[in-house]
């Protein structure tokens, strides 16, 4: 596609220069960009070679991807994304009756395992703007669920408690979760729950695995 008119102001000049051409370019099929591996393929190359064509005429995801490396994760991205799913929406119906949102959840959550938690820290762990977290945090601790308390040494700092209806809302909002967790492991094998913890500590960045571990109190090999 040839780049848009530009304007009078030097930057977009009014008119595209005449007097070449640009030669005419065919291709034997239809090119589609594969977002896993950054690079075109031939649909035609794909079509001819695999016989998991969708009903409009269209290659699978596994027959687009071919030998890259993300062909065979498909189908743990998709169950990712449906655990998650049906893991959160359990709390989320709870929250409904707060009018709160997964933002409340996850600052009542950390708020309550850590007693102290300063803002800073909090920040780190959710990966959000300060004033996303200001917006939060005002609710909670204007509805009694979190408790702001100034820090010893510095009294810029603020130092984050779960109030007893706090530390409540936490409990009944982890309650089926860990209940889910517990129904998922039941039927696996006994070394299923110490895979599961490597693999989810695998998934996280590792620049960020170290602090996760002090977070949560144990190691990939804890189990």
């Amino acid at each position: 596609m040839l780049p848009p008119d530009r304007t009078s102001s030097g930057i977009f000049p009014r008119k595209r220069q005449t007097g070449m051409q640009l030669p005419a370019i065919h291709f034997t099929g239809a090119l589609r960009h594969d977002t896993f591996c950054n690079k075109y393929v031939n649909m035609t190359d794909i079509n001819s070679r695999s016989g998991d064509a969708r009903p409009n005429g269209e290659p699978d995801n596994a027959a687009l991807l071919g030998d890259c490396p993300g062909a065979a994760n498909i189908d743990l991205i998709e169950l990712l994304f449906f655990a998650y799913r049906d893991f959160i929406s359990d709390p989320d119906a709870i929250l409904a009756a707060f009018t709160f949102g997964r933002a409340h959840h996850r600052v009542i959550h950390f708020v309550d395992r850590n007693p102290g938690l300063t803002v800073a820290d909090l920040l780190d762990i959710l990966k959000i703007t300060k004033q996303s977290l200001g917006r939060v945090l005002k609710q909670l601790v204007d509805g009694g669920f979190i408790h702001q308390l100034t820090g010893p040494r510095d009294r810029r700092q603020r130092l984050l408690y779960a109030t007893a209806a706090g530390r409540a809302l936490a409990v009944r909002l982890s309650e089926p979760q860990s209940r889910r967790i517990h129904d998922a492991l039941a039927g696996l094998d006994p070394q299923a729950r110490r895979t599961v913890t490597r693999f989810l500590f695998a998934m996280i960045d590792p620049a960020e695995q170290p602090k996760v571990a002090q977070l949560v109190g144990k190691e990939p090999e804890d189990e």
